[in-house]
């Protein structure tokens, strides 16, 4: 009898996990899915793009640039976009985590690369950060809202 409950209990436990794990790792790919487009955005300068993906009181904390709303993002995109150079943001995979925030939520933790390219040089390396991104999923639409950017140190722009 005793080998029969703790069987059961072993079954129902692993199912309980195994139910869990699935979910997460759905969870996982969904965010990463959302997270490439969003850069993709980013990475070709797709302002309008970019913006979809933002909420309306969405909150941008740099270490180095203090606090700042959806309209100063969408302006420092603009700018960036409109100066006669590149950046490009890679996630470094390996880094990434994701976890589940409620019912409608996602936190995304990891690092990534950013490559600068100025006129008439290569691409290089500009640095490599971390991250912590709040995702909010309403009417079956993810978008960021809240980003810290952070371990800055230095920056190689130019």
């Amino acid at each position: 009898m005793a080998r029969r409950i703790l069987a059961t209990m072993t079954i129902i436990v692993f199912t309980v996990l195994k139910m869990y794990g699935q979910t997460q790792d759905e969870l996982y790919k969904e965010i990463y899915k959302q997270d490439s487009i969003f850069f993709s955005a980013f990475n070709h300068c797709d302002t309008a793009s970019y913006r979809n993906f933002l909420t309306n009181d969405f909150e941008f904390y740099h270490d180095l640039g203090g606090l700042h709303y959806q309209d100063e993002e969408m302006q420092s995109i603009r700018e960036m976009c409109a100066r006669n150079s590149h950046i490009r943001r890679e996630l470094l995979k390996n880094t990434l985590e994701i976890h589940k925030l409620g019912e409608t939520g996602a936190l995304e933790i990891g690092i990534h690369r950013f490559y600068h390219t100025n006129p008439g040089q290569a691409e290089h390396i500009s640095g490599t950060y971390k991250f912590i991104h709040v995702w909010q999923q309403k009417d079956k639409t993810w978008k960021l809202s809240r980003v810290i950017s952070y371990d800055h140190g230095e920056m190689n722009n130019h």
